[in-house]
């Protein structure tokens, strides 16, 4: 089974449609989602493209703000400071990577906690291994939707887990634990990594190396998901983590790229953005 991160998305987000075209009755205003983007990366701005669409589609207010990638930490820093004091503005979302001389830990720190859309910001973070309530980051909310859409078992199941980042390594795994799977954490230079990956159920690849996960890593009837998004260095087009035409021989569930994952990615933003308005009403 390939499961399309773009039927499930589109069915989600026509249900939020339904769900915020009230809102203007109820509160008085529909949520709003910012985003500020700096520099011109392509990658970047297509994400940011995307975000837009899928906010058009659901009925939220979006704003795009383009700074230069010049623009000094400080004058980013005190424009999410304005946006943070803005009572019309219900989520934040600043696009990474950032420039260089830009902290982006100090930029996810400064977002307010209750305006955090990607759930990046260290009190979410603590709040998700804690248990509390808390915004879920968007790309590991994703992917436990896809999995129980496509009907997958994930209590009592191994899961490995290659990648250790906060944005989705450490919060899927996470999310894994708490739906009672075993899970282990890896990362790319785990000694003898594959002899780890072959006792995976469930294998969740989030490292940002083309094709780096090879058939002979998966076990037979394996679910695959593949979260990276990388350019084919010998065809220059969009590809993932897992070399997906070896691995679909073997998988018995997996997610192309593209897609798979980032479409899910896109509308669970959508839906924290709707949460962040909600507890803000």
């Amino acid at each position: 089974m390939i499961i399309s991160g773009k039927e499930l998305s589109a069915k989600l987000k026509a249900d939020m449609a339904v769900q915020v075209a009230g809102f203007p009755e109820k509160y008085g205003r529909v949520p709003h989602l910012v985003v500020v983007l700096v520099g011109d990366d392509p990658a970047s701005v297509s994400y940011v493209k995307g975000k837009a669409k899928a906010s058009e589609v659901v009925g939220i207010k979006n704003t795009t703000i383009r700074k230069p990638a010049d623009i000094t930490e400080a004058e980013l820093l005190g424009l999410i400071a304005t946006l943070n004091a803005d009572p019309e503005v219900d989520g934040i979302l600043v696009q990474l990577p950032l420039p260089a001389h830009i902290s982006e830990a100090k930029v996810i720190e400064a977002i307010d906690k209750t305006k955090d859309v990607d759930g990046f910001h260290p009190l979410n973070v603590a709040a998700l291994w804690q248990k509390q309530p808390c915004t879920v980051p968007c790309t590991p909310k994703g992917i436990i939707r896809m999995l129980k859409s496509a009907g997958v078992e994930i209590s009592g199941k191994r899961a490995v887990v290659i990648g250790r980042s906060n944005i989705v390594g450490l919060p899927v795994a996470k999310l894994l634990l708490d739906e009672n799977a075993t899970v282990t954490i890896a990362h790319s230079r785990t000694k003898d990594l594959p002899s780890v990956t072959r006792e995976a159920d469930i294998l969740v690849v989030a490292i940002g190396r083309p094709r780096f996960v090879t058939a002979d890593m998966i076990s037979d009837g394996a679910v695959v998901i593949d979260v990276g998004v990388n350019r084919d260095p010998e065809t220059g087009k969009l590809c993932g983590d897992v070399d997906f035409a070896a691995a679909q021989q073997k998988a018995s569930v997996i997610t192309p790229v593209p897609g798979g994952v980032g479409p899910m990615t896109i509308c669970c933003l959508m839906e924290n953005t709707i949460e962040c308005f909600l507890h803000r009403q």
